[in-house]
């Protein structure tokens, strides 16, 4: 295994050397193996180095799982270029956002995905945009013959953007070295091994279908299975089809296999499930090893700011332990809970929890004050809240930031507030997530009205919404209120909403 690499070009070269003509990638009628795919990759750097990209430039893809998504990934890595990944259920002004905050120089994207056409959703924008379905062969046709750049550990490799309180995403930078250290050590954990089949559902602009995805199966030598959009059908027919071993995803994707027609299919090739970002039930552990015949379950906890990962259960770990917890720290990272003054707490007492090691983010791009709140003398303050055990183990118990998990995506109630109050019918607005059988949590907004304007009816504020974000983050329901619950310092008092929803 090539793990001695500490950029991302540098896994490349030594994957197609280490692995050669087994199959890196298999989507459609499309299959290419360690050498074709370190071939094509250099191909798309020289492109983009022919158009003017240049190491440290931004090179921005907005475009769902395929296979051509991780070769134009690895194009601007061998480029020395940043990569920028965009969330595909982003509409236009949301993209635009990213694109200028980042100044990308390049646009990787598709056309059609879901019936949407991305790029006349951003509108006039002063970038080269190469549509994968319709340019991709001219592109790679223009590649130069210029000689690729020097790629170092401490160069940034990407900015991964995520909310957070100022209601508007925020960049979090790693380095090539970083991503590299995390991910050998992911992958080792969770046991992901040469000629395993990792049919990929998680998104790779999200760190879980990324760099616990494509990322770690180049480091492993296993063959990525693209999957643009999770349905149980298609993924029931592909594990027999295309002899899936590993699929990792949120509980609920579990969940909704297990309560699936399975029809009679043939799930005996599936050995190693990854899962996380929700409290799991001990006897969907168990009904995941018993009845979809998984031999190893593992979960974890990360979040972008920490490269994506922080703490993961062991492959021997009991049901119990791997349901109702999120593991211990990964080699080389710390993690402890502390009190309101900054003080380590003792086994068993919830506090914040905070991460230090390498995987730490460089900081959020051009946010030094947000970055200078978030990691405090090395430390990243998480925002969650959480218990850990005699042995080490994390069990996350709250969120300080009200964020909360729909489908498995995070939603930030500044974010989506930010948005409701554009409208102009409303005056004050308040997110907050509530339960949903189906998707674990759903955004529900109070909102009081803009004086003299007539409120609209949930179903044309929920469509409103539908227009200027992406889908997990509309509200499935609203409440008009007279006046938001506030405190003697004028803070939204959130904690009533809840009892308000409860009630």
């Amino acid at each position: 295994m090539p793990t001695t690499a500490r950029t991302i070009p540098q896994l490349l070269d030594r994957a197609a050397a280490t692995f050669g003509e087994l199959v890196a990638i298999e989507h459609g009628e499309v299959g290419l193996s360690f050498l074709e795919l370190r071939e094509a990759a250099h191909r798309a750097a020289r492109a983009l180095v022919g158009i003017g990209i240049r190491p440290g430039d931004r090179v921005a893809i907005w475009a769902p799982n395929h296979w051509a998504w991780p070769v134009a990934a690895l194009g601007i890595h061998c480029a020395g270029a940043v990569l920028v990944p965009i969330n595909t259920r982003y509409k236009g002004p949301e993209a635009r956002f990213i694109l200028d905050r980042t100044g990308a120089k390049a646009l990787f994207t598709v056309d059609g995905f879901l019936g949407l056409d991305f790029l006349s959703m951003l509108g006039d924008v002063d970038l080269p945009a190469v549509v994968f379905e319709r340019d991709w062969a001219q592109f790679v046709a223009s590649a130069s013959a210029a000689e690729l750049p020097l790629v170092r550990p401490s160069d940034l490799s990407d900015i991964l953007f995520t909310s957070g309180t100022t209601g508007r995403p925020k960049g979090a930078m790693t380095t090539h070295e970083q991503s590299m250290r995390a991910y050998v050590s992911w992958s080792e954990v969770v046991g992901l091994r040469r000629g395993d089949r990792y049919l990929v559902v998680a998104p790779f602009f999200h760190c879980f279908g990324y760099k616990a995805g494509w990322l770690a199966c180049l480091m492993r030598g296993a063959t990525v299975l693209p999957q643009p959009v999770f349905d149980v059908a298609q993924v029931l027919a592909r594990i027999p089809e295309d002899r899936v071993s590993v699929l990792p995803g949120p509980p609920a994707l579990y969940q909704m296999i297990l309560n699936a027609d399975h029809g009679g299919a043939d799930l005996s090739s599936l050995r190693l499930a990854v899962t996380g970002a929700a409290t799991i039930p001990v006897q969907l552990i168990h009904d995941m090893r018993n009845l979809l015949g998984f031999d190893t379950v593992i979960t974890g906890y990360g979040l972008t700011e920490a490269t994506g990962i922080a703490t993961m259960c062991r492959y021997d770990d009991d049901p119990e332990t791997i349901a109702t917890t999120s593991g211990c720290a990964i080699p080389g990272v710390e993690v402890v809970v502390v009190d309101a003054q900054g003080e380590a707490l003792p086994a068993g007492e919830p506090g914040e929890v905070l991460v230090r090691g390498y995987n730490v983010m460089q900081g959020y791009l051009d946010e030094p004050e947000q970055t200078a709140e978030a990691v405090v003398d090395g430390w990243l303050h998480t925002g969650d809240v959480g218990v850990l055990d005699a042995r080490g183990y994390l069990r996350i118990t709250d969120r300080i930031k009200d964020m909360f998990i729909v489908g498995g995506f995070n939603a930030y109630p500044a974010e989506i507030e930010h948005v409701l109050l554009s409208h102009p019918a409303v005056a004050e607005a308040a997110v907050i997530g509530v339960p949903d059988a189906r998707l674990g949590e759903v955004g529900r907004a109070y909102l009081v009205a803009a004086r003299g304007e007539e409120p609209p009816t949930e179903a044309e504020l929920v469509a409103w919404c539908r227009e200027r974000m992406a889908n997990f983050k509309v509200p499935r329901a609203v409440v008009w209120l007279d006046a938001l619950p506030r405190n003697a310092s004028t803070k939204v008092m959130k904690f009533a909403l809840r009892e308000l929803s409860d009630a």
